[in-house]
């Protein structure tokens, strides 16, 4: 397989940054909401708290995808991207410039 690695490198590198910086943008949203009674109505703490946890459930999300990409990244370093964790095949070109963190090939992520 000739994969341009440096290319799938800098692809994994650079949506790491994005994801990055997405976590600082949303830094003030996953602060914790105050329960000062006089400041912010009932409701709209309420709101608060709901637009919090889904802040901190995309925080999840992207330091998930975070490991997903720094563990692509130690496959590149070791010689190991684009074969399949499960069978050792090849993953297929198409699919790793669809998702360069891809650990399976087509035929074991459909066996789940």
């Amino acid at each position: 397989m000739a994969l341009d690695l440096a290319r799938f490198r800098e692809k994994l590198l650079a949506r790491r940054e994005a994801l990055l910086a997405e976590d600082r943008m949303s830094q003030a949203v996953r602060a914790p909401v105050t329960l000062d009674q006089d400041s912010v109505g009932r409701l709209s703490r309420i709101d608060a708290m709901q637009v919090q946890a889904m802040a901190l459930a995309q925080a999840r999300r992207r330091q998930t995808e975070r490991a997903t990409i720094d563990a692509a990244l130690r496959r590149l370093d070791e010689g190991e991207f684009g074969y399949c964790l499960k069978c050792g095949d090849e993953i297929a070109p198409a699919r790793l410039e669809h998702n360069p963190a891809a650990t399976t090939c087509i035929e074991c992520a459909r066996e789940g």
